[in-house]
């Protein structure tokens, strides 16, 4: 291979001893190479914990960006500091042979404090705060961030009984703490010790001279904790641990949750042939989360949005998370669930001349009870151009789409052929279009396609602004928070419903999720 492989790392020690392991592989195997380095948002804060800074993979994010815009072709992380759910267009290239996964105890004269009740413990990962006081609960944790190097000296200068560390990290960069215990009773985080190499999605050449570096057992493994991770809906703000081991011909998975302050505690362990692996990760979380984890999820949930600036009531994707400026701190959860109704199969194979589907959830939900095939519907009436591109994607044409349902009952009372509509709507919908369908002596049959369900959590004072992206998630919202935020809002119904309650209403240009977060981007530039 001719290309130069441009190799985009955090310039960080570490950081830096890792990409050149994987540069010297490539060279090793005939390919070109050189180093980038960057600086990430988390190796720039250093005053604040990381689950406080409120930015999904924020030791990735910048590198990700340059990935994409093409100023580097591979860019290599410690596994555990990526996000299990990758960026669109960014894939796994390779995952190199797992080191020490292991965490470790370095401290300073002698080992009496761990019997004692008083002792200081430094570190700022919630996974290894909660498990030292689920074993320790008398003794008090510190906060530590900073590279590797920072954290042993300030170990060095402090009044501090000992610091955690990741054993691979100190290892990797040669320092040797002169007293240091492994904590092998402490589950690592999902990954730990392990290199991850990731490339733009396509770049078959790129990705075809990385798969030679890859390691397959590690990748198993550390996939499997990885799942574990996601289905936990975890991160760097939960206290999760994943070990996965191959013994023999079975991949052997522990996982534990625990509440921050180490005080509740939820293992599993499960194992599965090799081979049949692939659902081990998904299965211990739903153990877990079986045994109380929602519950307990949703405590540590409320616990960490205390110092988040934003909070969206819809859960959003790493790509929009993305999206959001790098001074913003943004949390997301869903304040609505949605359940398919059980709608007659009489409807559904009847001939029916103009059909009203204002949701994406609605077209979800007929597909649940139905193939496009068997849906007989001569006319398509909609609203908004995402619920369009979904009906023309799985069902069929769409005669009209409006960009709210106001707009849209205008347009049917005016053209519309026939004085009859089918109406595939939620139990929570608005009465704008039905009203002024049936003001007009247009017969509205509505049919419930599915029931939506509030679930609010309440969030803390320090967040300025929410994001709403209907107008069921204001009310969901409502129940049990305050209205002196800023609100905005994807679209005029949604807006109108805020401003009976919000001082203070924005509305996104076109009505996109990502509309409404280059809105907020738009503001929190200028503050």
């Amino acid at each position: 291979m001719s290309k130069i492989i441009r190799i985009g790392t955090r310039d960080s020690q570490l950081a830096l001893w890792q990409a050149n392991t994987v540069k010297d592989r490539l060279e090793a195997l005939g390919h070109k190479t050189a180093l980038v380095p960057v600086k990430s948002t988390g190796d720039l804060v250093l005053d604040k914990p990381l689950h406080e800074l409120g930015i999904t993979g924020i030791f990735t994010k910048t590198l990700d960006v340059a990935l994409l815009k093409g100023e580097i072709d591979i860019a290599v992380h410690s596994m555990k500091d990526v996000p299990t759910l990758l960026p669109n267009d960014i894939v796994s290239a390779a995952i190199l042979e797992r080191g020490n996964f292991l965490d470790i105890l370095a401290y300073k004269d002698n080992q009496e404090f761990l019997a004692q009740e008083d002792a200081m413990i430094a570190t700022g990962s919630l996974r290894r705060k909660a498990q030292w006081l689920n074993r320790y609960p008398t003794h008090t944790i510190t906060d530590l961030r900073g590279n590797v190097n920072t954290r042993i000296q300030k170990l060095r200068d402090s009044d501090w009984n000992g610091a955690i560390f990741a054993a691979a990290g100190l290892e990797r960069i040669g320092i040797k703490h002169k007293n240091t215990i492994g904590l092998t009773w402490m589950l690592p985080a999902p990954a730990q010790g392990a290199i991850m190499v990731v490339a733009r999605k396509g770049d078959v050449t790129i990705l075809d001279a990385c798969q030679e570096l890859n390691h397959e057992s590690t990748e198993i493994c550390t996939n499997v904790e990885r799942q574990f991770l996601n289905k936990l809906e975890g991160g760097c703000t939960a206290p999760i641990g994943a070990l996965a081991k191959i013994e023999e011909d079975r991949v052997v998975l522990q996982g534990v949750l625990l509440s921050i302050d180490g005080s509740k505690k939820l293992e599993s362990e499960l194992s599965a042939r090799v081979g049949e692996h692939h659902n081990l990760g998904r299965d211990c979380a739903n153990s877990i989360l079986a045994r109380g984890g929602k519950r307990l999820m949703s405590e540590i949930q409320g616990d960490v949005i205390k110092n988040t600036t934003i909070f969206a009531t819809k859960k959003l994707t790493a790509d929009q998370l993305m999206r959001f400026g790098d001074s913003i701190s943004v949390d997301s959860e869903d304040f609505i669930q949605v359940n398919p109704s059980r709608i007659p199969s009489v409807v559904l194979k009847s001939n029916i001349q103009n059909v009203i589907i204002t949701s994406q959830n609605a077209v979800e939900a007929l597909l649940t009870h139905s193939t496009a095939d068997t849906l007989r519907f001569e006319n398509i009436y909609c609203v908004g151009r995402k619920t369009k591109r979904l009906i023309e994607q799985r069902i069929g044409p769409v005669k009209r789409q409006e960009k709210n349902a106001t707009k849209l009952a205008q347009y049917l009372v005016e053209y519309m052929d026939g004085l009859e509509v089918t109406y595939f709507c939620s139990d929570q919908r608005l009465d704008d279009l039905p009203n002024i369908l049936m003001q007009n002596n247009i017969t509205v049959n509505e049919v419930e396609a599915y029931r939506t369900k509030f679930s609010p959590i309440g969030i803390a004072n320090e967040v300025e602004s929410v994001l709403f992206f209907s107008p069921s998630g204001i009310e969901s919202y409502l129940l049990r928070n305050p209205t002196n935020k800023i609100a905005y809002c994807i679209g005029e119904t949604t807006a109108k419903l805020a401003r009976k309650h919000f001082t203070d209403v924005r509305v996104a240009r076109i009505p996109t999720i990502e509309s409404v977060i280059d809105k907020v981007n738009e503001y929190y530039s200028k503050v």
